[in-house]
């Protein structure tokens, strides 16, 4: 068979079903929850690529399900993605979201924590009204506990000034804070919306792209372009993050600007000197390390598409088991 569906339509879909779910502002009776529900509609509006929602779907239909079937729960995907955005980018203290201010800079902290709350809450209810399965649902807590876990680990390497980490230390992170929810999980709940027990690759594999896919993320931080990047560029360096692009470079530095380095790093982003993060900034990408964390994604992109395939190719609808191959490819091998 041929796959009736392109990701545009698949992403339209998703994207419809979501915001349908949500308050709408001119349903509202006060001027407050007006607000209220454009808050909640900001971060869907903005648009994204839905690459989780719609690995989500091909997957799904790959093992049998029906688009009807998959949709809630890409959506409820797409939803943890948008309050875990909320979250994350008031923790990391980020000015931007997808080419715009970031919604605790429109709103301010209380209101965007608040409606990230219930952005989760909507996630859930989501779920239970399509009566998604048990399995599924326990997907999700794994999924919402693994990213709870790694954002722990980051955090608190920064909150601690830690320096001493090295490359398994932030394949550890990764693995927990993005990977799984941005592959293993897609993948999962895919097969598990479909009533199908998801192959053991997915898991293994799946980890290897995503943490490809974040370690592209590091990479475009540095050089991508603002215009499709859609967040702050260096803003990795002005909240401090230990990439691996930054533990590479501080392992082969000389001990001189090492100091500097780390100098720079213990100073609250509010205080950072931009003269000191451009040259950290170029420093990075002179050094090799940019160089060689895309190898790192590549070698780690190759493995995972080598797992994968034959499964994938090999489902009860292989056509849409192709796409989720194109899909995957993409996540890593993209420029924005």
């Amino acid at each position: 068979m041929v796959a009736d569906l392109s990701p545009a339509q698949v992403r339209a879909a998703i994207q419809q079903y979501l915001l349908d779910a949500l308050p709408k502002p001119e349903a509202a009776t006060r001027l407050e929850l007006a607000q209220f529900a454009r808050m909640l509609r900001d971060y869907p509006e903005r648009g994204g690529k839905m690459l989780r929602g719609t690995l989500l779907v091909y997957t799904g239909l790959a093992y049998g399900a029906s688009l009807e079937g998959v949709l809630p729960v890409a959506a409820a995907l797409e939803l943890f993605q948008n309050w875990a955005l909320i979250h994350d980018d008031i923790e990391d203290a980020s000015d931007e979201r997808r080419g715009k201010p970031a919604l605790h800079k429109l709103y301010g902290v209380p209101l965007a924590l608040n409606a990230g709350d219930a952005l989760h809450a909507r996630q859930w209810a989501l779920l239970v009204e399509a009566g998604a399965p048990r399995a599924v649902l326990l997907e999700f807590v794994r999924m919402v506990e693994q990213t709870a876990q790694g954002q722990h680990l980051e955090m608190s390497w920064m909150e601690g000034q830690r320096f001493d980490l090295g490359e398994p230390d932030y394949l550890e992170m990764v693995g927990q804070k993005a990977a799984y929810y941005t592959a293993v999980a897609p993948l999962r709940l895919g097969a598990l919306a479909a009533g199908a027990e998801p192959p053991a690759a997915f898991s293994e594999a799946g980890m290897k792209l995503g943490i490809g896919f974040q370690i592209v993320d590091d990479v475009l931080n540095l050089m991508g372009d603002p215009a499709k990047y859609g967040k702050e560029i260096a803003g990795d360096l002005w909240e401090g993050k230990r990439t691996l692009i930054l533990l590479h470079f501080l392992q082969q530095a000389s001990p001189e600007e090492r100091r500097r380095a780390e100098a720079l790093l213990r100073i609250p982003r509010e205080q950072k000197p931009a003269p000191e993060v451009q040259w950290l900034h170029q420093r990075l990408l002179q050094s090799g390390a940019v160089a060689h964390a895309q190898q790192v994604a590549e070698r780690l992109l190759a493995e995972g598409l080598e797992a994968l395939e034959p499964v994938l190719r090999g489902a009860p609808r292989g056509a849409y088991g192709a796409l989720v191959l194109e899909i995957l490819q993409s996540l890593v091998r993209r420029e924005a």
